[in-house]
């Protein structure tokens, strides 16, 4: 099967928004099947100490430390990244930081509240109406090298436009959950071809584009993500 992660999670060690206590996060992600997690904090990476205490204390996980960057075009997933550095908050330095350190960027539910007029109003927009093409020429989707089509928070109508959004503009997909909380853990993730037991070994498969965004690990029934495979998707368990 290769390795199943979870990219996108939240704890209470990075996020303030976050009840997700790391070690709960580690237990729920083996009994529910995943065999990797990619801890996404705000804006931060973990303390390489602490990083490192709970690699050994969860050895049998492989924990990859990124962060989802808050920039001035979305919000960007990114994993490979030795630091922050100052000035990322603006996509184009975030990608030369990546390019120079050997990061990867992925940019996080792009469609978030797309499809709901009200969201644009209250910002004096016309609500949004670009197909999946027109909708691929967007800067942030030639600044990324994948874009998170599944997300746990999003709607199924905007994960799928995300979805053609990729196929459009020729980039690989991932999945992840968005977990705040035990609940979501897992109810999408990312499978790569190839079993990784290092960040270094999985920064290397994203890099060569060997993986895809899957859903229905929770219902014994991992499935790869296509523009109809949504439609039988249960809602996440308690």
């Amino acid at each position: 099967m290769g390795t199943i992660i979870d990219m996108h999670l939240h704890t209470t060690r990075g996020a303030s928004d976050s009840g997700l206590n790391p070690d709960d996060l580690a237990d729920e992600a083996r009994r529910r099947g995943l065999t990797a997690v990619h801890i996404s904090e705000h804006d931060r990476l973990w303390d390489t100490f602490v990083l490192r205490e709970y690699r050994e204390k969860n050895a049998d996980l492989l924990v990859c430390n990124g962060m989802e960057v808050s920039t001035d075009l979305g919000h960007i997933l990114c994993l490979g990244l030795r630091e922050y550095v100052g000035g990322i908050r603006h996509a184009t330095t975030l990608r030369q930081v990546a390019d120079e350190q050997g990061a990867f960027l992925i940019v996080a539910h792009p469609f978030r509240h797309f499809f709901d007029p009200v969201y644009f109003r209250r910002q004096g927009k016309e609500p949004f109406t670009l197909t999946p093409e027109q909708a691929s020429k967007l800067p942030v989707f030639q600044l990324v090298d994948a874009i998170e089509a599944l997300n746990g928070a999003n709607t199924a109508r905007e994960n799928v436009f995300a979805l053609r959004v990729a196929q459009a503009v020729g980039k690989p997909v991932t999945g992840g959950s968005d977990a705040h909380s035990t609940q979501g853990i897992g109810f999408h993730c990312t499978v790569l071809e190839r079993d990784c037991t290092t960040q270094e070994e999985l920064l290397a498969e994203l890099h060569a584009g060997r993986f895809h965004a899957h859903h229905s690990l929770l219902q014994n029934n991992l499935t790869y993500f296509t523009e109809t495979s949504l439609d039988e998707v249960a809602e996440a368990p308690a």
